[in-house]
């Protein structure tokens, strides 16, 4: 193997340790000696792909502390009357991506039912994703649907369309957020794992309620977001 390979694998390597979690943003990488023992790398090889990911943003190196997994950069994740994370995302040059984890149809819980004003009992759809911008876990959505306005939104999030697309072809052109509500604490386990990132690293909960041109609720939100990657802008001059 030559050297110039070498270095790369092992900055490969790290960078798979980032991306799955494994070693998570604000930890500490091993002592030297521990990652040339895992790596199999020499010094030279170790040093040279540290400081290749350390140009790039991806470690921090801290004198007299040692070497960290550095945080992405921070979105700004702007709330409006049409907040749309995709445009929003795409207008600070961040490539936005929404997988969809599971989705399900179930009676609403008490507290669905009353945001969107349904009676008890009302069967939901519940889709959960996972929001990314470059590529970095930011978000987990859990959004809620009445399951008999909107029949195929399980199966059409699955295939990986957009609640706008869905909403639109069943005649709602157009909706609004009538409200957001924002509060900090600290992750479930689930939602760590999820965001990859610390348990006691906080995330930011908001819950919101999107309604059509009627004023009637159409969706409701229950969002997590990584405190470390995204900043919220409240657009005052959009909500008049």
């Amino acid at each position: 193997m030559s050297r110039q390979k070498n270095w790369e694998d092992v900055r490969d390597w790290l960078v798979k340790q980032i991306e799955s979690g494994e070693m998570m943003v604000g930890s500490p990488l091993p002592i030297e000696s521990e990652l040339q023992k895992i790596t199999g790398a020499g010094r030279h090889s170790l040093r040279r792909a540290i400081a290749s990911l350390a140009e790039e943003g991806r470690l921090s190196v801290e004198q007299g502390r040692g070497t960290f997994v550095a945080a992405p950069p921070q979105i700004v994740y702007r709330i409006g009357r049409r907040t749309r994370f995709r445009e929003t995302l795409l207008a600070q040059g961040i490539e936005p991506l929404r997988e969809v984890i599971s989705t399900e149809i179930l009676p609403a819980p008490a507290h669905v039912a009353k945001m969107l004003g349904l009676a008890g009992g009302a069967l939901v759809t519940r889709c959960v994703s996972r929001s990314y911008g470059n590529g970095v876990p930011v978000g987990i959505g859990i959004i809620w649907n009445c399951a008999l306005r909107f029949p195929d939104m399980a199966e059409r999030r699955r295939r990986g369309e957009s609640v706008t697309d869905v909403y639109r072809s069943h005649g709602v052109a157009d909706y609004q957020r009538r409200e957001t509500m924002l509060s900090a604490r600290k992750p479930e386990k689930w939602e760590a794992r999820t965001l990859l990132q610390p348990t006691d690293s906080p995330v930011v909960e908001q819950e919101k309620i999107d309604v059509a041109p009627d004023g009637v609720p159409i969706g409701f939100s229950e969002s997590i977001w990584a405190a470390g990657r995204v900043r919220f802008l409240i657009d005052t001059q959009e909500n008049g």
